[in-house]
């Protein structure tokens, strides 16, 4: 315990200085709150209609779709190592999960092709019904 002792004493003062200059920080600081002050802030732009406005579900699934590709890329970088490497046996038995796991693949690219995900034209990516009760 008493090799620690310097690293405790450290994280004490660095607690206390956090605290003494916050406080100070508050106590000194200016405290008038005015409309331009109090207006939220994005990126350097003005605020523009609704904060509860609907968000097109296009975004999410694009970027859903994205993250299983990229991490279909990682899985691909590691099996090609491994493969490169490996017995015989080792080899024969990864290329038939690499098939499995490629025909997934291909099945999953197949589906979002069909179902038309990647469109950005919101009308002719819905559903019928979906269209008709908007």
């Amino acid at each position: 315990m008493g090799s620690y002792i310097g690293i405790l004493a450290l994280m004490g003062l660095a607690v206390v200085l956090c605290a003494v200059f916050a406080t100070i920080s508050w106590l000194l600081g200016p405290k008038r709150n005015t409309t331009y002050k109090n207006a939220p802030y994005e990126c350097g732009v003005a605020p523009v209609g609704d904060a509860r406005e609907r968000f097109p579900i296009k975004f999410y699934l694009v970027a859903i779709i994205f993250i299983l590709f990229d991490i279909e890329v990682v899985f691909l970088w590691a099996w090609m190592t491994v493969y490169k490497g490996g017995t015989v046996e080792f080899i024969k038995f990864t290329f038939f999960e690499f098939l499995a796991f490629m025909s997934t693949w291909v099945l999953g690219y197949a589906y979002i092709l069909k179902v038309k995900a990647i469109e950005w034209d919101e009308p002719e990516a819905l559903p019928s019904e979906i269209q008709e009760a908007a």
